[in-house]
């Protein structure tokens, strides 16, 4: 495994300073926004059709021995407002099409989130199976909207060799492992999850027993912890709608690597993960509130790198 970075942090810096920053954190891979909610400069879709500003960001990342794990382009594909999800489709078909180019053979989207109707003009995110008309939305939702995209959308990926990893997060209809193998099973095999244990841990979901739920449908994985603070929960239970930024009465945060679970349970989580055939990129990804940028992430990189199952194993002695 390698230890890898998304980038948005650092979206302040020009990329060269970008990878220098890397290379002094031992970090051999990066994963880039090309648009929606992931705002990055660093990877510019009209790379596209300038095949010069092409061959100048290929060079600079070779030039520093740094790999891309990932394009990214978190967005609402299935928005009820036809524009932004027009706007979410096309940045996505355009990250597919670029990874194409660049041989990065996974990009990351989210699921989505449709309204409760066609004439819906905010996502409507379905929690509960009653009163019955919330079943009749989530029906509707998965019949009408996110079956239809994701068939056509699963199969533009598998048709220039790259797979789609879908974000498990609140607020899209794929947020847990049951949801996504039922998108899987809907979209097929070029459609697989971006693993983040940190949107496990909140929803009361052990993040190392689900990557045997999960398997190979796992297509790369970000390093994100969550700590639980038991006090607000008893009040608020898991579905807390305060900002992340409200760190003392929320029910938990995320965290950098090691300051929610320690060494001991990020040990077995790599461990499992290579158990079930995953040797990528840990990707880390900084939303801890309670650190700078900088701060989180050079104690991220600092925790992981003892960590890592850096070579695939040898046959064993005895076999």
């Amino acid at each position: 495994m390698q230890i890898g970075l998304f980038t948005p942090l650092l979206a302040q810096l020009p990329l060269e300073n970008v990878l220098e920053k890397l290379q002094s954190l031992h970090i051999a891979a990066v994963e880039l926004g090309t648009g929606n909610f992931p705002g990055d400069p660093h990877c510019k879709l009209t790379m596209l059709e300038n095949s010069a500003e092409l061959d100048k960001f290929q060079r600079l990342l070779a030039d520093h021995g740094i790999t891309i794990s990932a394009l990214s382009c978190h967005g609402n594909a299935l928005h009820p407002d036809a524009t932004r999800a027009r706007q979410a489709r096309e940045v996505s078909r355009k990250t597919i099409l670029l990874a194409e180019k660049l041989g990065v053979p996974v990009v990351i989207d989210f699921s989505g989130s449709p309204g409760d109707s066609a004439h819906s003009t905010a996502p409507n995110w379905v929690t509960c199976p009653w009163p019955p008309e919330y079943l009749d939305v989530l029906n509707w939702q998965w019949n009408e909207v996110v079956t239809p995209y994701w068939i056509e959308q699963g199969a533009f990926a598998a048709q220039h060799n790259v797979k789609i990893a879908i974000e498990m997060h609140p607020g899209f209809v794929v947020y847990s492992p049951e949801t996504m193998a039922r998108l899987r099973a809907i979209a097929g095999p070029s459609i697989g999850c971006n693993y983040d244990p940190s949107h496990m841990f909140w929803q009361g979901i052990d993040p190392i027993a689900a990557i045997r739920v999960l398997g190979d449908s796992i297509f790369h994985v970000h390093a994100k912890d969550t700590q639980m603070y038991p006090a607000n929960l008893t009040r608020t239970g898991v579905l807390d709608t305060k900002p992340y930024t409200d760190e003392r009465n929320r029910a938990w945060i995320f965290r950098t690597c090691g300051y929610g679970h320690g060494e001991e349970w990020w040990r077995e989580f790599i461990s499992t993960l290579r158990m079930f055939g995953y040797d990528g990129v840990l990707s880390i990804e900084h939303e801890d509130s309670l650190m700078s940028s900088e701060e989180g992430l050079t104690k991220a990189a600092q925790f992981l790198r003892g960590l890592v199952i850096e070579q695939p194993p040898s046959a064993p002695w005895w076999a």
